[in-house]
């Protein structure tokens, strides 16, 4: 029911409000700075689930006359996104601890404080856990944003916890805006690493160097088959990978002969890499036959045997 990107999306949708609603309440009650941002951060995630839900959804609609390269750009622009979000809130709790240790608060009630901060982590750690689970399977740019951002709610709600259990035995209520300003730095770091990889894939950078090496390996296999390749190019767009290249084939050999090469090379990179679309630009080779690893062409036998 949750393994597809669409159910992924709802689970994480319904964990988050009810984070929301259990945070807001302590929050309220306790007046602490730490469980306010944490509530605060919530909310922000509720919103970031909001958008990357509506990106999945787009960017499984097909490819149309006015995108023929399909809408999978959406869960990039979706991250960033989120990444401007998860900067907000880290800026805003650091101003409202700022704040509190200029003007001092005393935190109530940390009991009460340590049972949301432990729910919070169980229920953040297992949807953290299953959106990464899902977003590699699908290949989601959107979802592992959303991973991301969980997880940073995991070492966020793990130091106020620890604040809590350390006002509860001192009695220092100071701890609760300075961990509440370590915790916004992990939240911007987060956000800096989202940010980054959207701004990337929006940028059309080049697919990892693992799935590069992948697509040459392709390619080289079949070495004995045509003259050479060059000029590869490699994007993404959400979950479909983009692939380009050069191959040089023998300049006698016919147009069906051609063909049926590059769609065997094409078929070779789609059955390793998923989701990916491959265009061959096909070239004559140059007749420099000591080059060539092709053992039958009819060109080598014309250079003679020196060549």
């Amino acid at each position: 029911m949750f393994s597809s990107r669409k159910g992924a999306a709802r689970l994480a949708f319904l964990v988050v409000a009810g984070l929301v609603i259990f945070k807001a309440v302590v929050s309220f009650v306790t007046g602490s700075i730490s469980i306010t941002a944490q509530a605060v951060d919530s909310v922000l995630d509720l919103f970031a689930v909001g958008v990357m839900f509506f990106a999945v959804r787009l960017s499984d609609t097909p490819a149309d006359r006015e995108h023929p390269f399909g809408h999978g750009k959406i869960e990039g622009i979706s991250a960033s996104v989120q990444a401007l979000l998860i900067f907000g809130a880290g800026g805003w709790i650091i101003y409202t601890a700022v704040e509190r240790i200029i003007n001092g608060a005393e935190v109530e009630m940390s009991e009460t404080g340590i049972a949301v901060m432990v729910v919070s982590v169980i229920a953040s750690i297992f949807l953290s856990r299953h959106l990464r689970k899902v977003a590699k399977a699908t290949d989601s740019m959107a979802l592992e944003a959303s991973a991301q951002n969980i997880n940073a709610d995991i070492y966020s709600a793990s130091g106020v916890l620890v604040a809590m259990v350390i006002i509860r035995i001192t009695g220092l209520s100071i701890i609760d805006p300075i961990v509440g300003i370590i915790v916004s730095l992990f939240i911007l770091k987060a956000g800096y690493e989202v940010f980054r990889e959207a701004v990337g894939e929006l940028l059309d950078n080049k697919l990892p160097e693992e799935d590069e090496n992948i697509i040459i390996d392709c390619i080289e296999e079949h070495t004995h088959l045509h003259a050479g390749f060059h000029k590869v190019r490699t994007r993404k767009s959400g979950s479909q990978r983009f692939v380009d290249f050069h191959l040089m084939l023998p300049k006698n050999m016919s147009i069906e002969e051609a063909h049926a090469m590059a769609d065997h090379i094409e078929h070779d990179i789609a059955e390793r890499l998923k989701n990916t679309s491959v265009t061959i630009h096909i070239e004559p080779c140059d007749t420099e036959c000591e080059q060539c690893r092709i053992a039958s062409c009819s060109l080598r036998s014309r250079q003679g045997p020196d060549k």
